[in-house]
């Protein structure tokens, strides 16, 4: 029986509150995370993935209070981002009661971090988030690459994202949360050419992410994108659309979801 596909709302954490925007910008105010977390839980959503998105760009860890109380409110998983640096921050999220520690711009300073992480906590209990940007057209076409960029988005780094997703799932990294920052709030579509070139290129579950706007695109990424769990923000927090009306639209069309 085929590997049952995930639906996973996203909570971006600002001072305290869930918030969205658009390419990492223009954010907008979206709720408490505590409400939110527990209205996703009721609403059938198999994780959640919570990010404190100024963290690292504030040179600061994950607001701990925060992920204990949306911790300490639900039942289901919750995947951590933002300010990890260490296999320390792994271990005090992890301690907590994370299910999964994801880590993004300190990993791709230092590599060896998914190595100690993986080792010291298994691969199925870290995460890498990988904030992609693609490269401009050639004069022979659409480049069909992304470079991957760090400090939410801030900084640009010269390394080829797909390459980088190969290199830390060899290094520990136990799935991939898959972030366009070119589609981050736009709702036109998961970026399906990234999302097919890193599913393809690693072992481990990728997560799409960014972009969603309508029911169909839920179904592109994991049908086109090869995407084992997709994610999504503003969709779900203006009730645009559910997480089990996500759920629905799959299992019509043939997808295996978790109930």
């Amino acid at each position: 029986m085929p590997q049952a596909k995930r639906v996973i709302p996203a909570l971006d954490i600002k001072d305290g509150r869930v918030v969205t925007g658009i390419s990492f910008m223009n954010l907008r105010d979206a709720g408490d995370p505590v409400e939110c977390a527990r209205a996703y839980e009721k609403a059938g959503a198999d994780e959640l993935c919570l990010l404190d998105i100024n963290a690292t760009h504030e040179g600061r860890g994950t607001t701990l209070d925060v992920v204990e109380r949306v911790l300490g409110a639900v039942h289901i998983p919750l995947t951590v981002s933002g300010g990890v640096r260490s296999a320390e921050d792994f271990e005090t999220l992890l301690n907590a009661g994370a299910s999964k520690v994801c880590v993004n711009s300190a990993a791709v300073r230092r590599p060896a971090l998914l190595d100690e992480a993986a080792l010291r906590f298994g691969s199925e209990r870290v995460a890498l988030a990988i904030d992609a940007k693609a490269l401009p057209d050639g004069p022979d076409g659409p480049a069909g690459r992304w470079e991957l960029v760090i400090n939410g988005g801030r900084l640009p780094t010269g390394i080829d994202a797909v390459a980088w997703a190969v290199e830390a799932a060899r290094r520990g990294a136990g799935e991939i949360l898959l972030n366009s920052v070119d589609r981050d709030g736009q709702e036109t579509g998961y970026d399906l050419a990234l999302t097919r070139a890193v599913s393809e290129a690693v072992p481990v579950p990728v997560i799409a992410s960014s972009g969603a706007g309508a029911l169909e695109h839920f179904y592109e990424a994991i049908v086109e994108g090869k995407a084992d769990a997709v994610l999504a923000a503003t969709l779900f927090h203006f009730g645009i659309v559910t997480v089990g009306q996500v759920k629905d639209y799959l299992e019509a069309r043939g997808i295996v979801v978790r109930r």
